[in-house]
């Protein structure tokens, strides 16, 4: 790849993980699940945003 593809994939990858992290902290879960959420997102950046919102929404969430 070349540096301004890497620069770019970096870029939306950031603003998805601002994003999710935005989610975690506007949800309606407990301060303990949102701590948690927050940890894995920001220690495994795409793999912690996927799994945020493949599994940590509740339905609540996803409705507001």
């Amino acid at each position: 790849m070349i540096p301004s593809t890497i620069s770019l994939v970096g870029t939306i990858i950031l603003i998805l993980d601002v994003f999710a992290i935005f989610s975690v902290l506007l949800g309606r879960s407990s301060s303990m699940r949102k701590i948690l959420w927050f940890a894995i997102i920001l220690l495994l950046p795409f793999l912690g945003m996927g799994l945020y919102f493949l599994f940590g929404r509740s339905s609540e969430d996803a409705r507001a």
